[in-house]
């Protein structure tokens, strides 16, 4: 059963802690909510789950519940101690104290050999999470890249529009491009503030992401490309490309894009066809 709030306070006090903004920390106080999104984990017992940001263990509980192995990993040295003693018998469980990335594009070193060990299994993993919001965007792009083959997880809903975007909108860019050549993204729901405790100042989204994934070992130089080409979003796409280093006359044309443009404008497949022909025009 979800902890509820008066719960969850009286877990931070044992542990002479509060709720923290620069973990993003919003704990989630609705049951159903919980169930909601274990749900809609799809949670096997075969399945090995990341749970990025347990907080006190509310829906780590809720998982084990269903039989996964969780590898946990939480950033709040407080927190982990909670989660050490209210799992400390349970064999299905792992925790990772540290932040689950290793920079921007680098995940955890002990979160990275446990996919690669996964891997190696062949056992089935995904994330399930109620993401601190301030590293979501850059974690479900490289838990994606990793070879994890589900996500479910909750986010801030201004994320969750930027990941489902379309072309020609204020919420398309660089993570929606890389989010769409990797998975099929599928907004669930919003969620109300009410459903967290501290309530956040926004409302929140449901969001899975099933990997799909189209780019292999060049996503790293293609995220780049991207966001070169996208960070003169409202120039001409002659003058997009140019910032990538890439023959820009030679991808519009045989592309046959219009080169007025606007980078913007172009569906995600149209960024990996001028990616191809940009790396054939420099040799």
């Amino acid at each position: 059963m979800a902890q509820t709030k008066h719960e969850i306070q009286s877990l931070l006090a044992g542990a002479g802690t509060e709720p923290r903004h620069r973990f993003g920390q919003n704990f989630m106080i609705d049951q159903n909510l919980v169930r909601l999104v274990a749900d809609a984990g799809m949670i096997a017992a075969a399945d090995l789950v990341i749970e990025v940001g347990p907080g006190t263990g509310t829906l780590t509980e809720e998982i084990l519940s269903r039989g996964a192995e969780v590898l946990a990993v939480e950033i709040d040295r407080d927190l982990a101690g909670v989660l050490r003693e209210r799992f400390a018998g349970n064999e299905k469980f792992r925790l990772i104290e540290g932040d689950a990335l290793a920079g921007k594009h680098a995940l955890n070193l002990e979160l990275s050999a446990s996919l690669r060990e996964a891997a190696k299994l062949g056992k089935p993993v995904k994330l399930v999470a109620n993401l601190p919001y301030n590293i979501a965007s850059p974690l479900v792009i490289e838990m994606l890249i990793a070879g994890v083959d589900l996500l479910v997880f909750v986010v801030q809903k201004e994320v969750a529009d930027r990941l489902r975007g379309k072309e020609g909108t204020d919420d398309y860019g660089p993570l929606t491009v890389m989010a769409q050549m990797l998975s099929k993204v599928e907004y669930l729901r919003k969620l109300p503030p009410g459903a967290f405790w501290p309530a956040p100042g926004v409302d929140s989204a449901l969001v899975r992401m099933v990997r799909a994934d189209r780019l292999g070992d060049r996503a790293g130089a293609f995220s780049t490309f991207v966001q070169q080409v996208l960070s003169a979003r409202r120039k001409t796409l002659r003058k997009a490309l140019e910032r990538a280093n890439v023959d820009a006359d030679a991808v519009i044309a045989k592309l046959g894009l219009d080169p007025k443009l606007r980078a913007e404008e172009l569906p995600p497949e149209v960024f990996l066809a001028m990616f191809e022909a940009g790396r054939a025009s420099v040799g």
